[in-house]
């Protein structure tokens, strides 16, 4: 009894030894020191109800991901300029490094980067510009010549003649007004009539009302050219609703892999112009400026056009319209 006891009790020590290391160790990873990042960036986006606007912040994050010295803060104003003036200002206050903005319009959006810019934070703009130049630099396509390549596409397409509807973004935004005013460029000279437009907001729900207003005026109706390609897919559907959707040409912009490029495959757009969101080049321009080294004012991205005929090939580049 006396031998068992005594093995008993140096089995315990044993157990009690082994286990007594397993708590001290500590996987190797858990022992690095985590990279702090250097820089904090403020991404205030003005919504995340389009989904071009979701890719754009995912571009921002794949792009980031390899840099860990900056980290990027977002906010979604959902669609609201008072809420994005609001967080503009909260990144202000916290004295962001860096502050990139989407802005949801012009006018409103143009005090609170300003005001930012005049502190000495350097301000990215992507997509829609503010009034006057008080950023750091702005990245984004030619909307005004996306709508003119659209216009002189229509032309060709439509032979020069055809009853027309354009369902337009929020048209208190650049891009709304130049992809308008760039379209009717396209199509002067030609005897294409626009027969009904309305302001959709870059909403495909809108887009999807506005054409069943429409469709109940109008007998004919050859094409749609929606400022985006959910205004583009709204109106489809309306059409297809009413049973006269192969009766119309459907075009839109934006182009994504996702989304737009998809809706030319099935045949449910003849084109979609590319769009692209400048998320990966606003963390390159943003790094550049943080390190010091030279970066433009101005960032002119280029576009694409793709149709059924050209899709599986990569789509082609919209210059051969300015021509």
């Amino acid at each position: 009894m006396k031998k068992y006891l005594i093995l008993l009790a140096a089995v315990t020590m044993l157990l009690a030894s082994c286990s007594g290391k397993k708590e001290i160790s500590k996987p190797e990873e858990e022992s690095r020191e985590e990279v702090k990042p250097k820089w904090t960036l403020g991404m205030s986006q003005c919504n995340l109800g389009e989904p071009w606007r979701v890719q754009m912040n995912q571009d921002i994050r794949n792009a980031a991901k390899n840099h860990p010295e900056i980290k990027v803060i977002f906010k979604d104003a959902q669609n609201d300029s008072l809420t994005q003036r609001s967080q503009i200002e909260e990144f202000i206050n916290a004295d962001v490094d860096l502050l990139i903005v989407s802005p949801k319009e012009a006018a409103p959006m143009t005090p609170p980067i300003s005001a930012a810019y005049d502190k000495g934070i350097p301000v990215i703009i992507l997509d829609r510009r503010i009034l006057g130049e008080k950023y750091t630099c702005f990245i984004g396509a030619d909307n005004k010549m996306i709508g003119k390549a659209a216009g002189q596409w229509v032309v060709e397409k439509l032979g020069g003649k055809g009853k027309i509807i354009e369902l337009k973004g929020l048209m208190t935004s650049t891009p709304g007004q130049d992809r308008h005013s760039g379209f009717r460029e396209g199509i002067k000279g030609s005897d294409i009539d626009i027969i009904f437009e309305a302001d959709m907001k870059w909403l495909e729900p809108e887009a999807r009302k506005e054409m069943e207003s429409a469709l109940a005026r109008f007998d004919k109706i050859d094409l749609v050219y929606a400022h985006n390609d959910p205004g583009a897919h709204g109106a489809y559907l309306a059409a297809e609703a009413a049973g006269r959707e192969k009766d119309i040409v459907f075009i839109g912009i934006d182009a994504l892999p996702h989304e737009g490029q998809i809706y030319v495959k099935q045949g449910i757009l003849a084109a979609s112009f590319e769009y692209p969101t400048g998320g990966k080049e606003a963390i390159e321009t943003a790094l550049a400026i943080l390190q010091g080294r030279p970066a433009k004012k101005e960032i002119t991205l280029s576009s694409r056009i793709f149709t059924t005929e050209n899709i599986d090939s990569g789509g082609e580049f919209i210059e051969r319209f300015s021509k």
